[in-house]
């Protein structure tokens, strides 16, 4: 469990060091944050696969579950769950009506926190395994973890500075930054203690990980590193993230 509160913090550290450059810089060059939120598509897509659908699968076979739709089940569950709550979001938003502009700038603090729990719980779900002896190695976790605080550091910037931008004080601007980062390490602890208590359901929760991951790559990172069409890298992103999480994957197993 060191490993998961370690790993977590090390992603919450990296969301108030985005969240930071509100005390330096007004805007952050473009193409550097693309090439950050592809890098973490990337490697989030490949851990995805690699070490929790996968090894879900594995599992399920052993426990003599039918694996495929363990697997689709958890899966989509993951997917609807954040999907659920862009729903909310979005209901939040159109009740908004009368409110200023710096009330809708909250709204992006809510989202990005909830955000970032399937997050959370993917990196405790991917130590819990490890410790398990299932799924990926430690060393292949910690990427997971690195990979999602490199796309944090953006996220803390894109709440930290528009809240800058209205008239907000640095020093909340950056409090509400850095807060969006903090349920990751309750939400990895959450995920880590389901998978060491309850192993009957770790297939399940692994494809759930990743169903919740997933989505969150394909609504938030990509769409977000590719803001401007003509610029690649976000695409070059993607695939050097995919590309070292798969080597380090085939190599230490």
């Amino acid at each position: 469990m060191d490993n998961v509160i370690k790993a977590t913090l090390f992603t919450w550290g990296i969301t108030a060091l985005g969240a930071s450059i509100v005390f330096f810089f007004k805007s952050i060059n473009q193409k550097i944050m693309s090439f950050i939120f592809g890098f973490g598509a990337g490697v989030m897509i490949a851990a995805s696969f690699f070490s929790l659908i996968l090894p879900g699968i594995e599992l399920s076979k052993e426990l003599g579950q039918i694996d495929f739709l363990i697997a689709s089940i958890g899966f989509l569950s993951g997917g609807l769950f954040i999907l659920l709550i862009d729903k909310i979001i979005s209901k939040l938003d159109k009740k908004k009506d009368q409110e200023t502009t710096l009330k809708n700038k909250l709204l992006l603090i809510i989202a990005i926190t909830l955000h970032n729990i399937p997050e959370g719980m993917a990196i405790g779900v991917a130590f819990g395994a490890s410790m398990l002896g299932i799924g990926g190695s430690i060393q292949e976790s910690w990427l997971l973890a690195i990979g999602i605080g490199l796309q944090n550091f953006p996220e803390g910037i894109a709440v930290s500075l528009p809240l800058r931008s209205e008239g907000m004080s640095r020093k909340k601007s950056f409090f509400y930054g850095q807060l969006s980062g903090l349920v990751e390490p309750l939400s990895a602890v959450l995920g880590a203690t389901l998978v060491l208590l309850i192993r009957g359901i770790l297939p399940f929760v692994l494809c759930f990980a990743a169903g919740a991951m997933i989505y969150v790559v394909a609504e938030e990172l990509i769409p977000s590193a590719k803001l401007n069409s003509k610029e690649k890298m976000g695409t070059i992103g993607v695939l050097l993230g995919f590309a070292i999480m798969m080597i380090l994957d085939i190599s230490l197993s």
